[in-house]
């Protein structure tokens, strides 16, 4: 983000991405959201696809953000469950992306992000759940994990509680592979 003016669209805008999608970023709403007139948008970006093009940007920029404290984390209770509640926002963007992939734009985003953030998340699970399968297999069981889990997610149970319950129950699951 290029300065501040800019950075207050591009988050409310985020915000209102994540819990709506496209259909529900809309910029008369969004111009009401951050207090400022529909051609203070118009003065930033030229139009409603620069503004989503800024919207994958940005998210990039928070999926290499999580990335980094992924990696630093050493477990899943509580390190990895509290670093996905503080980023629940980017958690519902990642949704929406996935929920509307067959816009080339979006599918592009989320693969990218996927891979940012996937990498350093794999490797914490694999520790956690002391599975004897080969990578491949584990990438294999993480994607239909993540698939399950941008199923059930949305902004009311993007909890502490849900998410330990989730991994709990993922845990019990993949114990049954040994």
């Amino acid at each position: 983000m290029t300065n501040d003016n800019t950075a207050i669209w591009i988050k409310a805008g985020y915000e209102m991405f994540a819990i709506s999608g496209q259909v529900g970023l809309k910029i008369e709403p969004l111009s009401r959201k951050v207090g400022k007139s529909k051609s203070s948008f118009y003065h930033h970006f030229a139009d409603l696809e620069l503004f989503i093009d800024s919207l994958l940007k940005y998210h990039l920029e928070q999926s290499y953000i999580i990335a980094v404290k992924e990696q630093q984390a050493k477990n899943i209770a509580p390190e990895l469950i509290n670093i996905l509640v503080e980023h629940k926002t980017d958690l519902l963007f990642n949704r929406q992306l996935r929920i509307h992939q067959n816009i080339h734009l979006y599918a592009d985003t989320l693969s990218q992000s996927n891979k940012i953030v996937g990498d350093a998340f794999v490797k914490i699970w694999v520790k956690e759940l002391h599975l004897q399968l080969t990578q491949k297999q584990m990438e294999g069981i993480f994607t239909l994990a993540l698939e399950n889990f941008f199923l059930q997610i949305n902004i009311d149970n993007l909890t502490y509680k849900w998410l330990s319950e989730y991994f709990m129950n993922l845990k019990k699951i993949t114990g049954n592979f040994m």
